[in-house]
């Protein structure tokens, strides 16, 4: 049997993109992209990967039109209310976490989030991520700052790599195998640092709305081929 990752990362890549292709506003391409979280999420499952990451909002995103920028955030505070109750994730046991600068979100979506994550909790057979206010560099800074306060109040000897590491807001997961971005840009945009060193990357010219099965199926066939040294 091909190996098949345990942790799949995606950045998706291209919804307004392929809105202006399709004539219709951002915001709709955005809702058809966030509709496909669910599909992919699906293919995931099925295919045997146990952690899923979606970026869905980066801090650099709050620079955009703040017209988009609020009707996007609309769009979360609905859909992570239809997703608290909604049936895989129960039927599934998929526990859903969220990180970021969450600070930086609406009062309204924090507690969206917030509930979400308290239905989940509990569930260990699948853990879904979903990124949101984050960026890269702030959570290096985000972590560096709470090593230091915990050095300087005595509830650690020292700052380094292991310690450093347990600042980390993924820091209780594993390590992404694969990295999965669409719309054909070949850059990680600074996505989880910490973790990715070893990632394997995979880059589809598909805009994430019209991301296919096929187009998973070929990022894990490229990935079965490949191997893994790890610096060895």
């Amino acid at each position: 049997m091909p190996e098949v990752p345990n942790h799949v990362v995606f950045i998706p890549d291209g919804n307004r993109r392929w809105a202006r292709m399709h004539g219709k506003p951002a915001l709709e391409g955005h809702r058809v992209g966030i509709d496909k979280l669910r599909e992919v999420a699906k293919w995931c499952r099925d295919a045997g990967v146990k952690t899923l990451t979606f970026w869905g909002f980066s801090l650099e995103n709050f620079q955009r039109d703040k017209e988009e920028v609020n009707g996007l955030m609309r769009l979360f505070e609905l859909k992570f209310d239809e997703l608290k109750d909604h049936s895989d994730l129960h039927e599934n046991k998929i526990r859903v976490r969220f990180f970021g600068r969450l600070h930086l979100l609406s009062e309204k979506l924090r507690e969206k989030i917030a509930e979400v994550e308290k239905e989940t909790e509990s569930y260990t057979n699948y853990n879904l991520n979903i990124l949101l206010a984050y960026g890269g560099r702030s959570e290096l800074v985000d972590a560096c700052n709470a090593a230091i306060a915990d050095a300087k109040a005595g509830r650690i000897d020292e700052v380094n790599e292991e310690s450093l590491g347990r600042y980390m807001y993924m820091k209780d997961l594993p390590e992404p195998d694969l990295i999965i971005r669409t719309s054909g840009e070949q850059r990680l945009s600074g996505i989880l640092p910490w973790h990715s060193g070893y990632s394997e990357l995979y880059f589809s010219r598909k805009l994430w709305p019209d991301f296919e099965l096929s187009d998973f199926k070929a990022a894990l066939m490229e990935y079965a081929e490949r191997k893994r040294r790890f610096g060895r």
